[in-house]
């Protein structure tokens, strides 16, 4: 049954069209099970009906015209009850609805699955037989993991628009595709499909035949990519902010530096020839982003492999292609590189779309930085079939619109134009404070990591930096970077925003986040060595980044320490020692040094029940949404399987963070609130309303939560928590937001238009 199973799915995936595969399924179905009879029914749930849509065995010319009421017969029971329906003798069942016209007087047994996709009854797939017999539980099997397979397809031509090719179909609602919103924003225009410019993994290891022609060759091509880099970087100069163009700049550092180029030639001089030289050291340093649990950081592994496309190209001999991009181009592909995105001229780029990635995908964040609307996570993407067609995308809601009728096309037409009336009265707030109505002062504060975002924090209206990411230099160098050159890189930074305060957060590697020289391999790097584990575990890296810090800090007396993924408290009655033994030392060799506030970030489960006793012991609290709602919810966001449940607005996430602020404020201290949850406009009011002291979230999103700020009292928002605080459902608490946020006239900050 399975390589049955493996032929028919791989024969439905190279149908043409869905009527092409629907008949390829009833007719290999049949046989397989030797059935007389087989059938494929498709719900429109708009009209209330299961439609016949494909047999081999029944009336073909009943196809289209045969229609059931969703809960009519066996078919209608099998849709309701959601699970398979193995009948004897079908006809004999209360629920048997007979249909003249099919002829199938003629059939006794029945065993009928149904096609979900997502919790979705799509449809019912059915097998008879002219005499009684049950089916066997292999058969029944068997035709239930084949409906799964069929669900992708359906799924598919639903949303697309193709079920209108079916005899007898009727739309009755606007077709969507489902994702996840990468950009905020509304985009009309044309699909235009994105295929990597060349196939690294299929390259194999050959033996060299001259290994100096290939040393050559090698270097020619770094330097061609490295040309085309430069020509992308000056093109996007003026339409990207700094933080986001010096993307370009890494590219140039991986390119000028040995890690990649020294890996490959070494390959060569071992006897592999150029391209499969290239194949096996890219590998090598994309495996390494990919094992790490930093969303961010891992993304950041198609980078490199995007890198190394380039480089395969010009070791073929060929030169990329010039494109003519549509006048409104709405990219679509599995994956979307920053460079990709360049090569669109900006003013044709009307929208991007995934299959893969989340909201911490480079593409995304680029989408944002350019004001582009993003959907990314579309697992139903079929990139080919959608080349061309007419595409709405809506970033608020991670919806992709196929083929949009003339109503849908006008409705988000005028979306469109009162979102960019919004996005020009936003500017208005840069320099006023983010305070409430009711006088009350919540700072905003930016998170980065890298030197280049500096200027376009300060351009945001930020107020400080709430977290910045210190391990980032640690990961493009070849050993631990010495004290010296740390606190040349954090007086930067703290100079930069002087006198506004910096929070340093601690070196955050591991087991999840191998550095290339001080490599950790775990099964199971979510719950491993990183954080503050390592930092304690090994303290002269620990000691060295701290004294860095304070040496920085001497002059400007900006800077504040974040210790990160703390679960215990003797970690941290571990850590403030050793930090004030940094700060002793240095004062013994006559540094003037000060003892900079000190906070724990709020990340794990048992940090949020122990916040109290953080709080008695350090400065500040700052929670880390993105990490403590995957392990309250235990969902992984960028696994499209589960990524719907990922949701930082959940009944326990809130109650969580209440616990937070109540157990810090009895001690005196406050909270901030860093991640995606502090750029949500929806959750920045519930946070306003528990009390958070600050919010720390990216330069892009910094206007839209001022807004919020400015418009909402904060005994208005403490009034909104508490009736949320007694909904159990997510979805309805964000519909409650949502409804207030309306109210105050800040519709305009959660969906398309004002």
């Amino acid at each position: 049954m399975l390589e049955i199973l493996s032929h028919i799915v791989q024969e439905v995936s190279a149908a043409a069209d869905l009527a092409q595969a629907l008949a390829i399924t009833v007719a290999r179905v049949r046989a397989a099970v030797s059935a007389d009879a087989c059938s494929i029914y498709l719900s429109e749930r708009g009209r209330g009906e299961n439609v016949l849509m494909a047999t081999e065995g029944l009336n073909p010319e009943m196809v289209g015209k045969v229609r059931l009421k969703l809960h009519e017969g066996l078919i209608g029971l099998v849709y309701t009850r959601a699970e398979p329906l193995n009948r004897e003798d079908a006809p004999a069942h209360p629920n048997y609805r007979f249909v003249a016209k099919t002829g199938e007087d003629l059939y006794h047994g029945f065993l009928g699955v149904p096609i979900i996709h997502y919790r979705k009854v799509l449809g019912v797939l059915v097998v008879r037989s002219r005499e009684r017999r049950k089916y066997a539980e292999d058969e029944v099997s068997f035709l239930v993991t084949l409906a799964a397979q069929l669900a992708g397809a359906i799924a598919h031509a639903e949303a697309s628009g193709s079920l209108e090719e079916l005899p007898g179909h009727r739309a009755t609602e606007p077709r969507f595709l489902n994702g996840l919103p990468g950009s905020p924003g509304v985009g009309i225009g044309t699909a235009t499909a994105i295929y990597p410019p060349a196939e690294l993994q299929a390259v194999p290891d050959r033996a060299a035949e001259d290994p100096a022609r290939e040393e050559a060759d090698l270097r020619d091509a770094f330097s061609a990519v490295r040309a085309e880099i430069q020509t992308l970087s000056a093109r996007m100069k003026d339409v990207l902010p700094p933080e986001e163009h010096a993307l370009f700049d890494a590219y140039a550092l991986m390119l000028d530096g040995e890690s990649l180029l020294g890996g490959a030639l070494a390959r060569v001089r071992t006897g592999n020839w150029a391209p499969g030289a290239l194949r096996a050291t890219i590998q090598e340093h994309v495996q390494r982003f990919e094992e790490m649990h930093d969303t961010y950081l891992r993304e950041r592994g198609e980078d490199i492999r995007d890198l190394g496309r380039r480089i395969l190209i010009h070791l073929q001999s060929r030169t990329p292609a010039a494109k003519d991009y549509p006048e409104h181009a709405i990219l679509i592909g599995e994956e979307i590189s920053a460079t990709q995105l360049a090569e669109v001229p900006r003013e044709r780029l009307a929208g991007v779309v995934c299959q893969r990635g989340s909201s911490t995908s480079h593409v995304a964040i680029l989408a944002r930085a350019m004001g582009i609307p993003a959907v990314v996570g579309v697992e139903d993407l079929r990139i080919g079939r959608l080349d061309g067609h007419p595409l709405i995308v809506d970033g608020y809601q991670g919806r992709v619109y196929v083929r949009p009728n003339a109503v849908v096309r006008k409705e988000f037409q005028r979306l469109a134009a009162q979102e960019a009336r919004l996005t020009s009265g936003l500017e208005a707030l840069h320099d006023l404070p983010a305070e409430t109505p009711d006088g009350v002062r919540v700072p905003l504060y930016v998170n980065t990591g890298l030197l280049a975002d500096i200027s376009p924090s300060l351009r945001s209206g930020a107020e400080g930096v709430g977290l910045y990411r210190t391990e980032l230099p640690f990961m493009i160098r070849d050993r631990f970077p010495g004290e010296d050159e740390q606190r040349a890189i954090y007086l930067q930074v703290l100079r930069a925003f002087a006198p506004r305060p910096v929070t340093l957060r601690t070196l955050d590697v591991g087991g999840d986040k191998a550095l290339p020289y001080f490599p950790v391999h775990e099964e199971n790097p979510f719950l491993g060595w990183r954080g503050i584990r390592i930092s304690l575990d090994h303290p002269e890296i620990f000691i060295t980044q701290l004294r860095a810090m304070l040496r920085a800090d001497a002059k400007v007396r900006n800077l504040q320490v974040l210790l990160p993924m703390v679960s215990w408290v003797a970690e941290l009655d571990e850590a403030l020692q050793l930090i004030r033994r940094a700060y002793q030392e240095l004062v013994s060799e006559g540094e003037t040094v000060r003892m900079p506030p000190v906070g724990a970030m709020i990340e794990v489960p048992s940090a949020v029940y122990q916040a109290e006793a953080f709080a008695r012991r350090v400065d500040f609290l700052s929670v880390g949404t993105n990490d403590l709602t995957q392990y309250l919810l235990a969902v992984d966001r960028n696994n499209g399987r589960v990524a719907a449940l990922y949701d930082s607005l959940h009944p326990a996430v809130l109650r969580a963070l209440l616990q937070v602020v109540e157990g810090a404020h009895r001690h005196g201290k406050p909270v901030s609130v860093c991640g995606e949850m502090a750029g949500d406009p929806a959750a920045a009011v519930l946070l306003l309303g528990m009390g958070i002291d600050s919010l720390s979230t990216s330069a892009a999103n910094l206007p839209r939560v001022k807004w919020v700020i400015r418009s909402f009292p904060r005994t208005r928002a403490r009034a909104l928590l508490d009736q949320v605080l007694e909904l159990e459902d997510p979805g309805a608490i964000r519909r409650r937001i949502h409804e207030a946020l309306e109210q105050a006239g800040l519709g305009g900050l959660v969906r398309a238009g004002s």
